[in-house]
């Protein structure tokens, strides 16, 4: 068989599985949404600060920063919410593929390039709250800053979830104009030391 059509014929069905695969991770992913408010809750974030940040009088800007504490509050209790909803599933339901591609069904046949996707929602669970309740000690602005990284890099976490970590990258620029290294840099210290041990699987 010419090599040509052989390729293909896989490409075909990586294509195939590739989509139910995501299919899946989706509908288990809003399973676990359905009854939370977070996305709303992370638009209104997410748009409230980049308002702020526009601001021009430093108080006025101090205003409006000050309006999104009851939505913070409410953010960080929906993703520990879900955190602990998702940890009812099982390693194999709840792994996301490390590479830039995704792999169908590695979770299987491949498990050394699966991280626990469970896991990366407590540690963002543990960061939100930690940006939340200002443990930082920083100012308005910077905590503002701060929580908007964390928001971002929990965006992507979902949308790697979902699809691919490709995919991901390319929606978080696309959508916030930031690249996902960027993101990193910007959560908090614990955050950003937890997300880096998981990338590593070191407590694999």
């Amino acid at each position: 068989m010419d090599m040509a059509l052989i390729l293909l014929m896989v490409f075909g069905v990586w294509i195939v599985l590739r989509t139910r695969y995501q299919r899946t991770h989706i509908a288990l992913l809003a399973q676990h949404l359905a009854n939370l408010q977070l996305e709303r809750h992370m638009e209104t974030l997410t748009q409230g600060y980049t308002r702020a940040i526009h601001e021009k009088d430093e108080n006025r800007q101090l205003q409006v920063l000050a309006g999104f504490a009851t939505t913070e509050k409410a953010v960080a209790g929906n993703i520990q919410t879900l955190a602990r909803s998702m940890q009812k599933e099982s390693r194999q339901a709840a792994s996301l593929i490390a590479l830039p591609f995704c792999l169908p069904y590695a979770e299987h046949f491949l498990p050394s390039v699966t991280r626990d996707f469970r896991k990366l929602l407590h540690i963002h669970a543990a960061g939100l709250q930690y940006a939340a309740e200002n443990e930082g000690g920083w100012s308005p602005k910077d905590r503002a800053f701060h929580l908007s990284a964390e928001l971002y890099l929990l965006q992507h976490s979902c949308h790697w979830f979902c699809k691919s970590r490709g995919v991901a990258d390319a929606r978080l620029m696309l959508r916030h104009q930031i690249k996902h290294q960027d993101a990193l840099e910007s959560v908090a210290a614990p955050t950003r030391s937890a997300y880096l041990k998981w990338m590593q699987n070191a407590d694999a």
